[in-house]
């Protein structure tokens, strides 16, 4: 059982923390639950609940309005906003499909999962579903995992799931044998993948020659591959929040192995990272900046 603070909810579902007071007080729509020593908190079903209302909320409904909604009704009102926009607006569908999905992860659900995906599929296609649905879910996961919100093993779950759709997506595509090589790995002590492998999708898909040396690649295996590869550019992701906090050394450690090949990191913005400048070094901070180097 998850225990969220409301800045938690409020990086989360996109509502400013001083709404969501407003909305306690005024309307009672949602009441904090407290610890033994009186520290407010909120737990999933609160969690999955104020997702849903920053969706309608979003979309036109007024809380007034909502706030009135016995459960049946609220649910109902998600289900007929689903309805309404499933033809004539698919982002607001794939907002609504990632809410669905994170429920999926909180309840473990794989047949869930696995409906929402497949539908996306058939009604956007493989790689709206990655870009749109997936990884903007996965940010979501990953403010989870920061702010040590992520039962390891709800996260084993959903990453094993995306996994495979992934991979079955990659594996669809020819193999390119011309265009720029990529050099796609983790360093040390990163074992978040999903995010590499869809990297390696969109850039197979579009030309790139991929070589794929999968998670937690030694610092030597790092420089042996680069030898024997000679990459016109090398592709890395820092997720883990241990990492991070040794970004720069494990960024400065690249530089020297790398030689003149682009260097890419894929990670959240840091403060610390913006201090270390050299030319072939570039940070992205979402698959879209990934489309500057094919």
């Amino acid at each position: 059982m998850g225990a969220y603070a409301i800045k938690d909810l409020e990086q989360l579902s996109g509502i400013k923390a001083h709404t969501i007071r407003i909305w306690e007080q005024r309307y009672g729509i949602i009441e904090p639950k407290r610890t033994d020593t009186n520290i407010r908190y909120y737990d999933d079903d609160q969690l999955k609940f104020v997702l849903n209302v920053a969706l309608l909320s979003r979309h036109g409904y007024k809380i007034s309005k909502i706030s009135r909604l016995s459960d049946h009704e609220f649910k109902n009102e998600i289900e007929k906003l689903y309805e309404q926009t499933l033809i004539h607006d698919t982002d607001v569908v794939l907002d609504l499909d990632a809410n669905d999905l994170m429920v999926s992860m909180i309840d473990m659900d794989a047949e869930k999962f696995h409906r929402i995906y497949e539908n996306s599929v058939k009604n956007n296609g493989f790689e709206r579903t990655i870009t749109h649905l997936i990884y903007p879910f996965l940010e979501k996961v990953g403010i989870l995992w920061s702010i040590g919100q992520v039962n390891p093993a709800h996260e084993h779950f959903i990453s094993c799931l995306i996994r495979q759709k992934v991979i079955s997506g990659i594996d669809r595509l020819p193999n390119p044998v011309t265009g720029k090589k990529f050099l796609l790995f983790l360093p040390q002590g990163e074992h978040h993948e999903i995010g590499l492998l869809m990297a390696s999708y969109l850039l197979k898909k579009n030309g790139c020659r991929v070589y794929y040396m999968g998670q937690n690649l030694p610092d030597k295996d790092v420089q042996s591959s680069i030898v024997t590869i000679q990459p016109d550019a090398v592709l890395t992701f820092f997720v883990d929040p241990a990492l991070l906090t040794r970004a720069t050394e494990t960024a400065q450690t690249m530089i020297k192995r790398c030689g003149d090949c682009e260097i890419l990191i894929a990670t959240r913005p840091a403060p610390q990272l913006e201090e270390i400048q050299y030319d072939h070094l570039h940070f992205l901070h979402g698959l879209k900046d990934l489309e500057n180097y094919y």
